[in-house]
């Protein structure tokens, strides 16, 4: 099952495993059984820690529990755990045998409290860049804390249960049973739905803080450069992120960011953020932002209000919110959304194997993701509101030479149609004509480009009629000491590489505000 180079690699990991683990394999007669047994072997093979059973009873079949011999800690997997989730089967061998985390201390202490009881189940695709996270979560709390159980299921290999729990968009997360969350879910994330307190407690804790120098808001690509560039000048750096990573956490392939010939969003966010602890820097996690209020006399503290309650000051602001996927607005769409409505064809194409599907937008991305889903089902209608598709010769080429695709050209998508508990048409108009045409489907893809996340910068800062931040050559907003940068600005090209050369300049730009400014008399009573 692995080759020898694999092999190496997974042994040398292995020999940190310091408590003695037993996986217990249910299987039956199928081929997918008969690739789980070759796995496992390799894996006992490796370890002298490690011993396998094969007459597991889990009703899923195949399936592999990894037991720490002695106790009630352990998690299972549903399916093989290849492709991006080889990662998690790895940590899951490595945590449940003992080998200490890297997550935060006061992180690891809040699991290890949870009490009650907690039975997860997640359903992941092999080529969704997004699961990882919320199975290795989850894998991670099972490991350190009994009360928490969990399995890692493969939705495509058990469609059956997939359809019967109507899941059409992965990861999608099952607690005791009932639904609990969907999409990427880190382990703050899911620590701050099932520790009910957590949020007061945080939100007092930021109220405590003092004034920062720079605080940046938004912790993707333009944050993670305006912290690192702020942090070197040895001034106190705070980031506010909703999620650290931003937008770039789904992103599958990553081609063109300049020294690197390929990655992929994950790796290159853990990065980032690896790259800002790295200095003094007051990393805030899972805060959004609702409110700016600009310092009410030159010198003085702009304060950001946050979702929680909380508030945090600082001299002088880098917003980099970022933005994400734009929605047709259409009726519908927000009722049958993660019900056969979709904006990631990488992570939920497999989910839609041998169905009817639909890809909204005919740019770059859309065309790619018509390109990627004709693999996998079983019919993709592309429909361009334009009069013709604006992706790059070279796809639409590819495009034209599949046969089951077909594209729909001037075009408005204007309906959403379903049976209440999943999608089950569109209805687009005919722009030339005005005739309304409906098209039968199970999914819908949507790749219509993005919007700035700037909603809560209404009436405050100056914006563009597409809601971005209007910067001036140095990243200046309107607003004396607020600066901006990355996705949500009105900087032309919104890529990775042009976001942190952004970030970069305007942390540079808030340092010279800080030393050509004079600080007024409040904020130096606040400082």
């Amino acid at each position: 099952m692995l080759d020898a180079t694999l092999k190496t690699q997974l042994k040398s990991y292995l020999d940190n495993v310091t408590q003695p683990i037993e996986l217990v394999a249910s299987v039956d007669g199928g081929e997918k059984s008969g690739e789980m047994q070759s796995l496992l072997n390799d894996i006992v093979s490796l370890s002298d820690k490690i011993t396998l059973r094969e007459d597991g009873t889990d009703s899923r079949k195949p399936s592999f529990a990894i037991k720490r011999v002695g106790s009630d800690v352990g998690v299972t997997f549903a399916g093989l755990p290849m492709g991006h989730e080889f990662n998690s089967l790895v940590l899951a061998l490595l945590q449940v045998g003992g080998h200490p985390s890297k997550a935060a201390p006061d992180v690891l202490e809040q699991v290890k409290g949870l009490s009650g009881d907690f039975v997860f189940e997640t359903y992941f695709s092999l080529s969704c860049q997004n699961c990882p996270d919320v199975v290795q979560a989850l894998n991670l709390m099972a490991a350190l804390n009994p009360n928490v159980k969990h399995t890692a299921i493969d939705g495509a290999l058990f469609q059956d249960e997939v359809e019967r729990r109507q899941i059409m968009a992965v990861p999608s997360i099952y607690l005791n049973g009932q639904p609990f969350g969907q999409g990427r879910m880190g382990l703050e994330q899911i620590l701050a739905k099932v520790d009910t307190g957590a949020e007061a407690r945080v939100a007092e804790e930021l109220k405590g803080k003092e004034a920062f120098d720079v605080l940046v808001i938004g912790g993707g690509p333009a944050g993670a450069a305006a912290a690192i560039y702020a942090g070197r000048k040895g001034i106190r750096t705070g980031v506010a992120a909703e999620r650290f990573g931003g937008q770039v956490l789904d992103t599958m392939g990553i081609e063109n960011f300049i020294s690197v010939s390929h990655t992929e969003g994950p790796k290159l966010a853990a990065a980032l953020e690896s790259h800002v602890q790295d200095y003094d820097v007051d990393i805030m996690n899972l805060q959004k932002a609702e409110a700016l209020v600009p310092a009410t006399t030159p010198g003085g503290l702009v304060t950001v209000e946050l979702a929680n309650g909380a508030s945090l000051k600082a001299k002088t602001l880098v917003l980099s919110t970022g933005a994400r996927w734009r929605q047709m607005n259409v009726p519908g769409e927000d009722e049958y959304r993660n019900k056969g409505v979709a904006y990631c064809p990488h992570c939920d194409g497999p989910l839609f194997k041998g169905k009817r599907t639909a890809v909204i937008g005919g740019g770059n991305s859309g065309v790619e993701a018509a390109i990627d889903l004709a693999g996998i089902v079983a019919h993709v209608t592309l429909i361009e509101f334009d009069t013709q598709m604006r992706a790059d010769e070279v796809l639409q080429r590819k495009l034209r030479s599949l046969p089951n695709v077909t594209v729909i050209l001037n075009a408005q998508t204007t309906e959403v149609k379903g049976d209440g508990a999943k999608v089950t048409g569109l209805f687009y108009k005919d722009r030339a004509t005005g005739e309304v045409h409906e098209v039968a489907l199970e999914g819908i893809f949507v790749q219509i480009g993005l919007v700035p996340n700037t909603e809560w910068l209404k009436g405050v800062v100056d914006l563009s009629p597409r809601g971005e931040v209007i910067v001036d050559d140095k990243g200046a907003t309107s607003v004396p000491g607020v600066f901006a940068a990355g996705d949500c600005t009105t900087v032309p090209y919104k890529q990775i590489v042009i976001a942190m050369g952004e970030g970069a300049k305007a942390a540079l730009s808030a340092f010279d505000h800080l030393i050509r400014a004079v600080p007024s008399e409040t904020a130096v009573a606040a400082e």
